[in-house]
């Protein structure tokens, strides 16, 4: 795990992260606003996952299964693989999506600036990407826990903000903002640091 903690994908992680926390407080950003900028991040993860698993050049199928079959190391089981995730995942946010429709005053939204988190994370994430396949070229990472590790990753992420929400939903207390963000930082870092552990072993 040391390894992680000094790599450019987790310094970009934390520019990225403190990036977001400046506009925040610069721009005065509602808490809602902040919340649609973390499930769009939670996104970018699965979409540069996805094409993690799609650009694999070697990958081991150790304790893997489809269909309670052992999985072959094939094209086919890279395929089904990328894309059971792609659906699992997209559906996952998607019902996400609709718990903060519900959670959170629409009129409260401000478009501007959730694109504009969400470009600070996508450029993250882009270079995290090029970051793992490096050492996937290099490797023969397991394909399960490649699919499994944004879960691990993004559950806790999301429990924070999630606990954020109900405690500073109303609040326009901009301490209690800052608190949150971090709060959130620190668990994305910690998160990303165990996520390149699992799935790299």
């Amino acid at each position: 795990m040391a390894t992680f903690l000094l790599d450019r994908s987790t310094l970009f992680l934390i520019v990225s992260n403190l990036l977001v926390i400046i506009f925040a407080v610069w721009q005065k950003w509602e808490l809602s606003t902040t919340l649609w900028i973390y499930w769009l991040q939670s996104i970018i993860i699965g979409f540069f996952n996805f094409l993690r698993i799609l650009t694999l050049k070697n990958f081991s199928v150790e304790n893997y299964k489809i269909n309670n079959q052992p999985a072959a190391n094939s094209l086919s089981t890279k395929l089904f693989t990328a894309f059971f995730f792609a659906f699992h995942y997209g559906f996952f946010h998607l019902v996400y999506a609709f718990f903060l429709i519900f959670l959170i005053r629409t009129q409260d939204i401000q478009i501007a600036s959730i694109g504009l988190g969400g470009a600070i994370f996508f450029v993250d994430h882009f270079f995290s990407f090029l970051h793992n396949k490096k050492t996937d070229d290099k490797t023969n990472p397991n394909i399960g826990k490649i699919m499994f590790s944004p879960y691990a990753r993004i559950i806790p992420m999301h429990l924070i903000i999630l606990f954020g929400a109900g405690l500073f939903l109303n609040s326009q207390n901009q301490l209690l903002l800052i608190f949150f963000l971090l709060l959130k930082t620190a668990v994305d870092i910690i998160m990303h640091i165990k996520k390149h552990s699992l799935s790299q072993t």
